[in-house]
């Protein structure tokens, strides 16, 4: 019984494995704007694969506000919860939910549109092209071997296009920016300006280079814009809208 449970466990990730080589988008980083940008891409019929570094979902939701379990969203992401089933309460113009509801909604429904997310995979750096300059997939390695500080080679995915949702590292975005000529900086972001970073993050969410794109927490550290703390409204925002230009584009 114990090799049968071995063998069917390889075996199936391993064939995932292969037919996830090559997908048309990669989503990095399996917070809000990931997985609302995965939902909002994979039932447009495109191949979505989610990597996620740690070994659960949901980015800065878990800990809701200094560990007190609630988050909240502004108005203008009520349709978007409603995509997801996630339920709310207002209250001070604000629509209050719960962390973990929204955790486990945005991960069921990404999953139910099509999308795939594998856990403990970290993204080291990207595959470019160039004339034109274009990302064309990422390397990637265990985050276990990463951890340990082992040298072992990475392995490589390849597609069409790269979304960087790591959040406020930008890190496929940064080791781009050093790697590749892209002549742009990461600065990272700014203080909290709530009101500000809902809006400006947004608006500048969107195309890097030919292929990689920024969405949430990323587009703050790449435009140095104020953080905004537990309001999700814009990271929600973010995501549809990448969803939205990267799907454009590729079709």
């Amino acid at each position: 019984m114990e090799a049968e449970i071995t063998k069917a466990i390889i075996e199936s990730a391993s064939e995932e494995w292969v037919e996830l080589a090559e997908s048309d988008v990669i989503i990095v980083g399996a917070g809000p704007s990931g997985l609302t940008a995965a939902k909002y891409i994979a039932e447009k019929g495109f191949k979505t694969l989610v990597l996620e570094r740690r070994l659960s979902f949901g980015g800065g939701i878990g800990g809701g506000g200094m560990l007190f379990h609630k988050i909240v969203a502004e108005e203008e992401a009520k349709d978007i919860l409603d995509d997801f089933g996630v339920r709310y309460k207002e209250r001070r113009n604000l629509l209050v939910i719960d962390a973990a509801e929204m955790m486990a909604k945005l991960a069921a429904k990404a999953i139910d549109s099509g999308a795939k997310i594998i856990h403990g995979v970290s993204v080291e750096d990207v595959i470019f092209r160039d004339d034109p300059l274009a990302v064309r997939g990422v390397c990637i390695q265990w985050s276990a071997v990463e951890i340990s500080g082992l040298h072992v080679d990475p392995i490589f995915l390849r597609s069409r296009a790269v979304v960087d949702a790591t959040g406020h590292d930008a890190e496929v975005i940064s080791v781009a920016a050093r790697k590749i000529p892209l002549d742009i900086a990461v600065p990272g972001e700014r203080s909290a300006y709530s009101e500000v970073a809902e809006r400006e993050i947004v608006k500048n969410t969107g195309k890097v280079v030919k292929g990689l794109y920024a969405a949430g927490m990323a587009v703050a550290a790449l435009h140095n814009l104020p953080r905004m703390g537990p309001i999700f409204g814009g990271m929600l925002m973010s995501g549809k809208k990448v969803a939205e230009i990267v799907a454009e584009d590729l079709s």
